[in-house]
């Protein structure tokens, strides 16, 4: 069987949503740059959660804010946790206080004000998200909300969203790692390229 066309295919739907996305959210992604450059300037840190391939773009994203994304720039470790990683804290609050409150509970531990929450939703509707943007702001974080679709109700709740203009979830979870990387990417230029 030969599945040249639907490869092809996919390439070519996953590159449109790239496409329109640089169209559509050049000033969101510039904006979120500037916040997280800021608050690293400032000795604060950034959180990151998401669910399921969201929670793999987290742990993604936190690791190339802490080891580095650019081999050719020497820099020091970017402090980025992933609320996503923690397998005892994860079970313990999904049992004991219900899983639409894992992530609140550790922006709640850890949020303090001055830093950032990522949260990732394709959806835009990840009751989690949405509570773990409520807890962040009540703690006085900058929230930056990385969606699909039309936003949901993550959209309003966060203090930057960045939507991603595609109803495919596969699609939407691959531009959210392109800005992901790119967001990484010029944060790291902005704080390190000219030592």
């Amino acid at each position: 069987m030969d599945y040249s066309k639907a490869i092809a295919s996919h390439l070519q739907e996953s590159a449109a949503v790239k496409l329109k996305t640089a169209q559509t959210c050049l000033d969101e992604i510039n904006t979120a740059v500037k916040a997280i450059s800021q608050s690293i300037t400032e000795k604060h840190k950034i959180l990151i959660c998401g669910n399921g391939g969201s929670a793999a773009d987290a742990q993604h994203i936190a690791a190339e804010f802490i080891v580095r994304l650019s081999h050719r720039l020497e820099r020091p470790a970017i402090p980025a946790l992933a609320l996503t990683t923690d397998t005892s804290v994860l079970t313990a609050a999904g049992n004991d206080i219900g899983f639409e409150n894992i992530f609140a509970r550790q922006v709640q531990a850890f949020g303090q004000s001055g830093d950032i929450l990522l949260a990732i939703s394709t959806s835009g509707n990840s009751v989690n998200i949405l509570k773990a943007i409520r807890q962040a702001k009540h703690n006085n974080l900058y929230t930056i909300a990385l969606l699909g679709k039309n936003g949901g109700q993550c959209k309003e709740a966060a203090d930057l969203s960045i939507i991603v203009p595609s109803d495919s979830t596969q699609h939407i979870q691959e531009a959210h790692i392109t800005i992901g990387h790119i967001i990484v990417e010029l944060v790291e230029k902005t704080l390190y390229a000219t030592r």
